[in-house]
């Protein structure tokens, strides 16, 4: 099992379960996760979906050495829904989201929150989007979400950089909506979505489907915009050299790499 599923007082928590892989998501827990927010959608037993993860990560991203066997090796075989059915769940989710980071959350662990209702932090827990440093485009509207959440210089910042953002700076840009220390995470965060989820489901519904209707058509505009550039990098020189260090164990050099990239 690569995910905990519980469910009490109609708030359904997901836990991401690699923590050797630090929740690094693999083709299994892409699948997995986007089958888990389906089935929350569609239980009328669920009011709220609180997602963390176990151990002392969040979610590190897309595992690297999988991506790196996806360039390499003709043989390789994608999952069920992959990334891309994983983000599609998370932007038609259609009741509240709250996440409970509760460690480091790299890539995907990083721009869902673009996606979350509610963003509880712990307080050492790290955020970083780390696409200029894999020689790739952003992921999961990203481009879009991030500078309407947090500001287009704060947005920029976080998406050109590749750096660690702490959780005090999450919380002064808006990234996340509350900090707690490590040991009250969870149970702050819950009690949060037990208030939600004592409310009429049909009103939450209601409520997150009016705030996400205007920005729908731009949010599946921006993904079309970053997978073409996300295509376009994906195997280049830039790419491979971060995917070929990362698997070596050593820091990427592009300073070698041809001009324009």
């Amino acid at each position: 099992m690569v995910l905990r599923i519980d469910d009490e007082k109609r708030v359904r928590t997901i836990t991401l379960d690699r923590p050797d892989a630090l929740n690094a998501f693999n083709e299994e827990l892409y699948d997995a996760a986007a089958e888990a927010l389906l089935a929350a959608a569609a239980d009328d037993q669920v009011a709220v979906v609180l997602l963390t993860g176990a151990g002392r990560a969040f979610s590190a991203g897309t595992d690297l050495l999988e991506m790196h066997a996806r360039v390499s090796d003709p043989a390789f075989v994608p999952g069920k829904h992959g990334f891309l059915g994983f983000l599609d769940a998370l932007v038609e989710f259609p009741k509240p989201l709250v996440l409970a980071i509760n460690g480091l959350g790299l890539g995907i662990g990083a721009t869902m929150v673009g996606f979350a209702d509610l963003v509880f932090m712990s307080t050492s827990a790290r955020l970083k989007c780390p696409f200029t440093s894999l020689g790739v485009a952003p992921e999961a509207a990203s481009s879009l979400l991030f500078p309407q959440l947090i500001g287009r210089q704060n947005a920029a910042w976080v998406l050109l950089s590749a750096e660690w953002i702490s959780a005090e700076q999450a919380l002064e840009m808006g990234l996340a909506w509350r900090l707690c220390e490590p040991e009250e995470l969870v149970a702050e965060a819950r009690r949060h979505a037990e208030v939600l989820a004592a409310r009429p489901i049909s009103s939450l519904l209601a409520v997150k489907r009016t705030m996400t209707a205007p920005h729908r058509d731009a949010i599946r505009e921006a993904r079309d915009r970053e997978n073409a550039c996300f295509a376009e990098l994906m195997g280049g020189p830039a790419n491979v050299e971060a995917l070929t260090a990362f698997a070596e164990g050593r820091q990427p050099d592009f300073t070698s790499l041809p001009p324009g990239w």
